[in-house]
C-alpha cells in the first residue's frame, strides 16, 4: 500500500536522510537513508514490496530483514499519525 503523509508533515532531506517534522506537535523524526528510501518509495506510490525490492537492491541486506524494517517503519509512521 502507498504512503502518504499527513497534510500538516514536512519533510527535510539532510546530509544524513530526511527529517519529517510534525507541525501539529512540533516533534520530529530523522529517517537514516534506509527509512529515506523506504519512505521516498511508498510516497512515490510503491508499495512495501516495491521498497523491500529497492532496499535489496541498494543495501547490502536479506529480503527477510528488508521486509521486517519496512512494515515496522510503515507501522510505526502509521500509528504515529504522521502518515496514513
Amino acid at each position: 500500500m502507498a504512503l502518504r503523509l499527513k497534510s500538516d508533515v514536512c519533510t527535510a532531506a539532510t546530509e544524513y536522510g530526511t527529517v519529517l517534522l510534525d507541525q501539529r506537535s512540533g516533534e520530529y523524526w530523522e529517517l537514516n537513508p534506509t527509512g529515506t528510501l523506504v519512505v521516498r518509495t511508498l510516497l512515490e506510490g510503491g508499495d512495501e514490496q516495491d521498497a523491500v525490492n529497492a532496499l535489496v537492491a541498494e543495501f547490502d541486506i536479506d529480503r527477510d530483514r528488508a521486509a521486517r524494517d519496512v512494515a515496522t517503519l510503515t507501522e510505526q509512521l502509521r500509528s504515529s499519525g504522521l502518515a496514513s
